[in-house]
C-alpha cells in the first residue's frame, strides 16, 4: 500500500454523488498527526506484520476517527478544525451527517479487504466495533457534563478514556492482533493505549491554558471561553478553597464580552492553587504506566523503540 493519503485518493477517485464524497475527501486529506495509523503500524511492526495489509487496518481506524470528528463538530457547533472550516460549516449539517455516516461504513469495508485468516478479520471487526461504540458513549458523557457544575474527576477520566483513549487502545490492539501477538501482549498494548490516551488528553487540557500561542498555533483559553469542564478546571475546583471554588463556578457560568479578562481571572485562580503542577504530576503518572505496559509486551527491545518514542513525544508535546 502507498501512503495513507494516496490510499484515500484511490478509494475516493470518481465516487459520486460529489456532495457526499467531496466532504469525505476534504477531511481525510487535511494535514494531521495521523497518530492512529501510526499506532496500528507500530504495533504490527513489533510482531512482523505484513506492512501492505496493515495499511488497510490503519486506514480503517483513521477513517473512523475522522467520522467522529465530523459529527463532534456538528454537536459542538465548531467552525474550525485543523485550521480549516469544519465539514458542516463548509457544506451544511445534513451533508455533514451523511458524510460521517458514509465514512464509518467505508472504514469497516477496509477491514474486509484483508487477506488473512477469517478469524483474525472477525477479531479485528470486534475490536473496531467495540471502539466505535465506546467513543459514542464517551461523547454522550461529554454532552451530559455540559449541564453539571462539578463533575467528579473519576467520571471525567472515564469520559476521556472512552472518548479518546479507547481509539488509541483499539489501534494498538488491532495492529498486534493482525500480526499474531500473544494474549498478554495484546492486553499490554490495549492498556498502553488507554494510559497514553489519558496522558494525551490531560496534556491537551493543560496546553489550552499554558501553551505558548506561537508554538501552539492557535489562541489559548478556548476551553475557558466555552466553559468546558476539563481536567485542569475540575482539579482546580478540588484544590481550591471555598472562595476560589465559588469564583470558578461563577466564572464558568458566564459568557462575558471581555474574554481575555475572564481567561486571566480563571488563570489567576489556577496559578494560585498550583493546578499546572498537579496536572503535570498526573501526566507523569500515566506516562509511567505507559512504560510499564511497554515492558509487558513480548517482543525484542529494539522493536519497542518506536512506541517508546511516541509515548515520550506525546507526553512532552507543546502543541
Amino acid at each position: 500500500m502507498n501512503t495513507i493519503e494516496q490510499h484515500f485518493q484511490e478509494i475516493l477517485q470518481g465516487k459520486k454523488p460529489a456532495n457526499l464524497y467531496n466532504p469525505i475527501s476534504y477531511i481525510l486529506m487535511q494535514p494531521g498527526k495521523r497518530l492512529r495509523p501510526q499506532m496500528v503500524r507500530i504495533a504490527s511492526d513489533m510482531f512482523n506484520g505484513d506492512p501492505e495489509q496493515t495499511g488497510y487496518i490503519a486506514a480503517a481506524f483513521e477513517m473512523l476517527h475522522n467520522f467522529t470528528l465530523i459529527h463532534d463538530d456538528i454537536m459542538d457547533k465548531a467552525d474550525v478544525r485543523r485550521g480549516q472550516p469544519t465539514v458542516y460549516k463548509k457544506w451544511n449539517g445534513n451533508i455533514a451527517i451523511l458524510a460521517g455516516d458514509a465514512l464509518a461504513v467505508m472504514a469497516m469495508q477496509q477491514l474486509l479487504k484483508l487477506h488473512c485468516d477469517p478469524k483474525i478479520i472477525l477479531d479485528l471487526i470486534d475490536i473496531f466495533g467495540k471502539t466505535a461504540l465506546e467513543v459514542c458513549e464517551g461523547q454522550q458523557y461529554d454532552l451530559d457534563f455540559e449541564t453539571i457544575d462539578n463533575v467528579p474527576l473519576e467520571e471525567y477520566l472515564n469520559m476521556i478514556r472512552l472518548k479518546t483513549s479507547v481509539m488509541f487502545a483499539g489501534c494498538l490492539k488491532a495492529g498486534g492482533r493482525f500480526a499474531g501477538a500473544d494474549e498478554e501482549s495484546l492486553q499490554a498494548l490495549y492498556d498502553l493505549g488507554i494510559h497514553l490516551g489519558i496522558a494525551f488528553q490531560l496534556a491537551d487540557d493543560l496546553l489550552d491554558v499554558y501553551a505558548d500561542e506561537e508554538v501552539f498555533g492557535k489562541a489559548v483559553g478556548g476551553d475557558i471561553k466555552d466553559n468546558k469542564k476539563t481536567y485542569v478546571y475540575l482539579k482546580a475546583l478540588e484544590l481550591a478553597d471555598e472562595s476560589q471554588k465559588q469564583e470558578l463556578l461563577r466564572l464558568f457560568s458566564t459568557t462575558p464580552a471581555n474574554e481575555k479578562e475572564k481567561f486571566l481571572a480563571v488563570k489567576n485562580i489556577f496559578d494560585a492553587v498550583n493546578v499546572k503542577e498537579a496536572t503535570e504530576e498526573a501526566i507523569a503518572l500515566y506516562t509511567t504506566k505507559c512504560i510499564d505496559d511497554i515492558n509487558r509486551i513480548h517482543t525484542e527491545e529494539q522493536k519497542k523503540a518506536f512506541v517508546l518514542s511516541l509515548v515520550n513525544s506525546l507526553q512532552s508535546r507543546n502543541k
